[in-house]
């Protein structure tokens, strides 16, 4: 991708391919930016992955720690349903299943061509989030949040104060999955945004194919800006994230 974004035209099309551009242009990134309002999508890309990932973290966490940490009647029967939704969401924050009745629901709330649609939703918790985050708090000893609670903490403390600075790994690994999926989104956007100043870089990114011609130099540009983000985001976070991943290594 790098390399074809600092070939020109002639040479991104040249047989045999060159691995390397004989002479790197630089330009085609500055190009990339001016043929489509890339700050405006950046920021708008920006707004929604912000409070996309906010939402699915905080929701998934809540709830995690309601079926993993506070024991009451019907607590497995719940997270059994919660799994057995994953089946059904395909796709953040679309799928074919639930696409249709979906858009009709923000049509009729008048939330069609805003981030509503993209970030409410994200409020309301992520099955897969959610079995994620459970598993690694029950990993965290019970004995912990019980000495709390016989020191007089109550519950909201319990999860402030003891669950939550033990959880930071599992949940770096969640914001960081999140993100990405969110930033990378082209469907949602698509469905629900119509004018063109309110798109997002995933969908930005499809105006550098006109209906004769690919701009392939530009694209590569433009995609290599694009993940820029994702990669520093994964670079901050990796010790987290692989600490995060390999659930059960509590010390």
């Amino acid at each position: 991708m790098l390399s074809t974004a600092l070939k020109p035209p002639a040479e991104v099309t040249a047989f045999p391919p060159t691995v390397w551009p004989e002479a790197p242009r630089w330009a085609n990134f500055r190009d990339a930016v001016q043929f489509i309002p890339f700050g405006r999508y950046f920021v708008n890309s920006l707004i929604v992955t912000l409070f996309g990932t906010v939402g699915t973290v905080g929701s998934s966490f809540i709830i995690a720690y309601g079926l993993s940490r506070i024991r009451w009647p019907g607590r497995e029967l719940v997270f059994y349903i919660v799994i057995a939704s994953i089946f059904i969401y395909i796709q953040f924050p679309v799928n074919p299943v639930t696409m249709i009745p979906l858009f009709t629901l923000f049509a009729s709330l008048g939330w069609t061509n805003t981030f509503l649609p993209l970030i409410v939703p994200t409020f309301f918790g992520n099955p897969f989030y959610i079995f994620l985050l459970r598993q690694f708090l029950m990993q965290i000893p019970f004995e912990l949040s019980e000495a709390a609670k016989i020191d007089g903490a109550n519950e909201f403390q319990v999860l402030r104060f003891i669950v939550l600075p033990l959880s930071l790994p599992a949940i770096a690994v969640a914001s960081v999955l999140t993100s990405v999926t969110i930033w990378n989104d082209f469907l949602g956007p698509l469905i629900y945004l119509y004018d063109q100043n309110m798109y997002t870089l995933a969908v930005g990114l499809s105006f550098y194919q006109s209906t004769y011609e690919v701009q392939w130099q530009l694209l590569m540009a433009a995609s290599t800006l694009v993940l820029l983000p994702e990669l520093i985001l994964f670079l901050l976070f990796q010790r987290a994230f692989i600490r995060g991943i390999t659930i059960g290594s509590l010390k």
